[in-house]
């Protein structure tokens, strides 16, 4: 936080400066307060008109004061913000595969606009608040002391007591605002969920029900952040009780004062600056709580976090010549066994396709092999080298990835391919070649140079398909991972793409619920898994008995 806040120092004393001009304006407010006090007690007509030209030139100076307090304050706030929202998206951005997929996107959504608007509203609120009357207490008790000692050191006692009382509540409110952030981040999941299935919900008549349950996800939303606004508010209450009790024996104090002959003047100086000292902490203790717990949502969507992941510490570089080797592997997800001593072997070049009921384990025996969960038992080796001790960027720059959803974003058919690393122009065109892009880059205006909309709607489904395709060629993957990659696509298409990736000479390891009759039964093996199990056998038997059967 410290680094975040002095990164610009030049602006961050400008942010000082304007919460100093705070205090100029409250303390000429006392002065001027005083001031007229002391001229109704003098009873001097010529001091009073003094006073009133005093008093108007105040009236003019106070809103420039804080014109340009506000105008100071606001660019290092906008800047700072910015630096925040730039953090903790470069923090997703430079997750490794594995961490990022331990959550949600929209928990990631969720972080990136809920948390730091939070961030934003409360954060430089709580900073300004704090500062000012941190500033003004600690002036406030100087004068007083100078004043009258001993009733500057009646309000310090009483100002330790509230720092104290300060701690007691610092806990609690990191911990509502953090529940807060969890109910943003458990809204923002479901309204996604919830939208992106709504023409389902709609055909099926069942949006009530879901509605009821969105409406469950918003009424747990809004007591959370109910439970965190009414605890600040009991947090005022409470210290502002005290100080009204502080005030009150401040008041009893100074009567004496009257009584042994203190000016009406200084009486009131020094009640203003007993109240102030009060008001100022009324304020201070529950900002300062605020501000440490907007710090734990910054720390949470900003800032690094430690490497806890057992696969950052792989250094061997990721080869791929001969065969990755499956052995004795067991996996468990909440208690619940998927695979149970699997064993097999995954040779370069072959191509693979798994198999299996609905939730028999094939994603997970794909994130196996992709290095996306390490929590097994067992051994997975390539060429000899444990998955575990191997670097997770070495194997991801030698592998690709095609999913059902493909993402494409505005920019060029070949910033698309390419993924803007720097691939030569003949290894593009040539994944263009063996994917059958070909013909649509030599259909389009500027060829490979075409511009794509908002993610490819100006292609088809196997257009946009074969640009994923692309990608994995133009990056010379060793491995094809496909994970339904053609179950979007009607069924001519779906059979045109598969036997693309039948035809390359990388390893592929697909999952498909299709069967394309004459393609896919030129995958080489059938990793089938049944009760946990894997079966390998190869393609044509498995699809001669099923079709047999």
């Amino acid at each position: 936080m410290k680094e975040l806040l002095f990164r610009r120092k030049a602006k961050f004393i400008q942010y000082l400066f304007a919460t100093f001009l705070f205090i100029i304006d409250h303390f000429a407010q006392i002065g001027l307060f005083s001031l007229i006090l002391g001229a109704i007690e003098r009873g001097d007509t010529g001091y009073y008109k003094t006073v009133i030209l005093i008093t108007i030139g105040f009236i003019i100076y106070s809103p420039l004061n804080f014109l340009i307090s506000r105008m100071l304050r606001i660019r290092y706030m906008r800047d700072t913000i910015l630096d925040v929202r730039k953090q903790a998206f470069d923090k997703i951005i430079h997750m490794t595969f594995k961490q990022y997929s331990q959550k949600s996107k929209d928990v990631y959504i969720s972080n990136l606009i809920n948390d730091i608007n939070t961030f934003e509203n409360k954060f430089f609120l709580s900073l300004l608040n704090f500062l000012i009357n941190a500033g003004m207490f600690v002036i406030s008790l100087v004068i007083l002391i100078v004043l009258d000692y001993k009733l500057a050191i009646g309000m310090l006692l009483f100002s330790a007591f509230l720092f104290l009382l300060a701690g007691f509540f610092t806990k609690k409110s990191t911990a509502l605002e953090q529940e807060v952030s969890t109910a943003n981040e458990q809204f923002t999941t479901e309204m996604s969920n919830t939208f992106q299935g709504l023409e389902i919900l709609k055909l099926n008549h069942i949006e009530e029900k879901f509605k009821e349950k969105s409406l469950d996800t918003i009424g747990r939303l809004e007591r959370k952040k109910f439970a965190a606004n009414v605890f600040t508010d009991m947090q005022m209450k409470i210290v502002w009780i005290l100080a009204f009790v502080a005030s009150v024996a401040a008041l009893i104090y100074l009567t004496y004062g009257f009584l042994g002959g203190m000016t009406l003047a200084l009486g009131g100086l020094l009640f203003q600056l007993c109240t102030s000292i009060s008001r100022y902490l009324i304020n201070a203790f529950p900002m300062w709580n605020q501000m440490k717990a907007s710090i734990s949502i910054y720390n949470k969507i900003a800032e690094p976090e430690e490497e806890t992941l057992s696969n950052l510490k792989g250094t061997k570089p990721f080869h791929f010549e001969k065969k990755i080797k499956v052995s004795n592997v067991n996996f468990y997800y909440d208690k619940k066994q998927i695979l149970k001593n699997a064993s097999f072997t995954i040779e370069k070049g072959r191509k693979y396709l798994i198999k299996g009921a609905s939730g028999a384990g094939k994603s997970t025996l794909m994130n196996l092999l992709a290095m996306s969960i390490d929590d097994y038992s067992g051994v997975i080796e390539a060429d000899g080298a444990n998955y575990k001790e191997l670097s997770e960027k070495s194997f991801h720059d030698k592998v690709a990835f095609i999913y059902q959803d493909v993402f494409l974003f505005e920019d060029t058919i070949q910033n698309n391919i390419t993924l803007y690393k720097d691939i030569p122009m003949e290894q593009i065109q040539y994944a263009a070649k063996v994917c059958g892009l070909e013909a649509v880059i030599q259909d389009k205006k500027n060829g490979i140079h075409e511009m794509l909309t908002e993610n490819g709607k100006n292609l088809s489904g196997g257009q946009r398909q074969r640009i994923s395709i692309a990608r994995a060629i133009a990056k010379n993957a060793e491995i094809l991972f496909v994970d339904e990659g053609t179950s979007s696509l009607n069924e001519e298409l779906g059979k045109e793409i598969e036997q693309v990736f039948l035809e390359l000479d990388n390893t592929v390891i697909a999952i498909s619920h299709r069967f394309y009759e004459g393609v896919t039964d030129k995958y080489d093996y059938v990793l089938e898994i049944k009760n946990g199990l894997i079966h390998t056998f190869p393609a044509k038997d498995y699809f001669d008995e099923v079709i047999t059967c």
